[in-house]
């Protein structure tokens, strides 16, 4: 049982990744840092994982993006085919032109070794890591707030909500709930020598991105080129009807049935024996109550076309260190205002441009004509839109 002496300077709820990385943030610029997580031990559900140059850069400047290399991918392209005929649509370079502009790789890595990295972080920094606790709410006060949870009671300066897109405490500051986008997603994850094929050694780095009317494919390589990523997502005709029981295999397979021979090979990758409907929420402006705050996907739950939900985490992870530091404890209150109106803004554009990038992607019909022929227009070095999410922020 947990007792209650001196405040810990920071409780985190919740130890995903959005979770761990503000711990370790905070735990290295010298605060005291607890996390809750009501998971048995520290692990995270899942496959692949897109780490994009303002991610990246951060973790160089925390010292972590030596782990996060040696343990993931660099990839070569990102590659857009078009999932009914299989030609080749628009690519982006992730090379050293890439990596000056944005001052920072493009990674990929399987989610459980980068939260085995932070874990390992947050170990070395000092932080209290306790699984098998689960948080039931949190009472502010006005010297500490009180977190009561199933081992007891937790005292903190500041409680950080990190419990990701089902959040229990997000209810303190919106009756909102998740929006169900009728897409379903199924994962796999297999060595490449288990493969259905070869693969090019040219093209075998490539993050590929099959797109289709109402679906798409992508796929990539994780642990060194070692295992093989693919997560195939569709529109389920069932939850459309309003059935409880949507999104099963046989439609899976029915939704990719006209997809070219490269993406139908590509489905006896998937677990079958899984998936997970595809949730985000509305934006909402109010991050702060009093001595708690939201981070992550509590905070900024996004839909995964622009592979930004773990990148956004850490950019939040960053920038409430950075104002919490400057400020100092004498004006926290201040501090998290202006984490609030930073983030708050960033995210909100985020999440309404993935569902946007989610349309463009599943389009039909004379839509899909005219989306290819925009794409094959592209030129592979207009960074116009990319520098929007991926460039240096003053």
């Amino acid at each position: 049982m947990v007792t209650m002496n001196a405040p810990t300077d920071v409780v985190v709820a919740g130890g995903g990744i959005g979770g761990l990385a503000n711990a370790f943030a905070l735990a290295s610029a010298g605060f005291t840092v607890q996390v809750l997580e009501r998971a048995p031990e520290f692990a995270e559900v899942g496959a692949g994982l897109q780490m994009a140059p303002n991610a990246t850069r951060v973790l160089a400047e925390w010292g972590l993006l030596d782990e996060v290399l040696a343990a993931g991918v660099r990839p070569r392209r990102l590659l857009f085919k078009d999932a009914l005929d299989g030609s080749e649509l628009t690519h982006l370079a992730l090379d050293e032109d890439f990596t000056g502009r944005y001052h920072a790789p493009y990674v990929v890595i399987h989610r459980s070794d980068l939260l085995e990295i932070l874990a390992r972080a947050c170990e070395r920094a000092g932080v209290e890591m306790v699984p098998g606790c689960e948080v039931h709410d949190v009472v502010d006060g006005p010297d500490a707030a009180v977190v009561r949870s199933s081992l007891g009671r937790h005292r903190a300066r500041l409680v950080l909500v990190a419990d990701g897109l089902h959040s229990r405490l997000r209810a303190r500051f919106s009756d909102d709930e998740p929006v169900c986008s009728g897409y379903v997603a199924y994962r796999g994850a297999v060595p490449v020598e288990r493969l259905g094929r070869a693969l090019d050694p040219e093209t075998s780095s490539d993050v590929v991105v099959h797109v289709g009317p109402g679906c798409h494919l992508v796929q990539y390589p994780l642990r060194r080129g070692e295992i093989y990523n693919t997560v195939a997502v569709f529109r389920s005709p069932a939850h459309e009807r309003g059935e409880e029981d949507w999104g099963g295999p046989e439609e899976l397979d029915a939704a990719f049935a006209w997809c070219s021979p490269d993406v139908r090979e590509g489905l006896t990758s998937l677990w079958r024996d899984r998936r997970w409907p595809m949730y985000d929420r509305l934006p909402i402006d109010n991050w702060t109550d009093g001595r708690v705050v939201l981070t992550g996907d509590a905070a900024h739950p996004m839909l995964q076309y622009l592979a930004q939900g773990a990148c956004q985490a850490i950019e939040d992870a960053y920038h409430l260190t950075a104002e919490l530091t400057a400020a100092g404890w004498s004006r926290w209150a201040e501090a998290l205002k202006r984490y609030e109106a930073e983030r708050t803004a960033r995210t909100a554009w985020i999440q309404e441009t993935a569902r946007t990038w989610g349309d463009i992607w599943h389009v039909d019909g004379v839509g899909r004509l005219l989306r290819n022929e925009l794409f094959r227009r592209r030129d592979p070095r207009d960074y116009t839109y990319i520098d929007e999410f991926y460039a240096v922020r003053s």
